[in-house]
């Protein structure tokens, strides 16, 4: 068993990104937007309760994994209204001269795993406000009225909630750095 959850993310994630890709691509997505369905499988895989179980079935994982891009794949093309023929695959996949490169892709889809974990180690109420305010972009006034709370009290956990997402980010970062696996 990994003795980090993240590196075990990161394991499975480097050796099943192209085969994810591709079943993403069999359903019918661009190769571009076939990485936004893996990291999208990724994150729904984070939010599992059983994901930590998973770390000792890699095979298990996989195959939940390759499940969840495509079902991410048919929601993608969905919300997109692209219902388009499959693409065939004709071998590698091969990337734009401008994309970023597989290893920048991997490192920013870690750093959002790591925040992710960050994020769900919150107090529920600094939670809350996160989503609302920085993800779902409402006003100070906005998450106050939804939140039954001032607007400067929500300053004050939104101020809290960063200070704690920085040092639970430093953290895994000091932690993955002295974790030669």
């Amino acid at each position: 068993m990994p003795t980090n959850f993240v590196g075990w993310i990161s394991t499975l994630a480097r050796t099943h990104a192209r085969s994810l890709a591709t079943v993403a691509v069999r359903e019918g997505l661009t190769r571009i937007d076939a990485i936004d369905a893996v990291q999208e499988a990724f994150s729904t895989l984070l939010t599992l309760p059983q994901a930590r179980e998973l770390s000792l079935d890699d095979e298990g994982a996989a195959r939940l994994m390759a499940v969840l891009v495509r079902n991410a794949a048919r929601n993608i093309r969905r919300r997109r209204h692209r219902s388009r023929a499959h693409e065939p695959l004709d071998g590698a996949m091969e990337l734009p001269a401008d994309a970023p490169s597989v290893d920048a892709l991997l490192a920013a889809a870690e750093e959002h795993v790591g925040l992710l974990g960050c994020v769900s180690q919150l107090a529920e109420i600094q939670r809350l406000v996160v989503t609302l305010r920085v993800l779902d972009e409402l006003s100070p006034d906005e998450v106050a009225r939804a939140l039954g709370l001032t607007a400067g009290h929500i300053g004050v956990l939104l101020h809290r909630a960063k200070r704690a997402l920085v040092d639970c980010m430093e953290r895994g970062r000091a932690e993955g750095a002295s974790d030669p696996g």
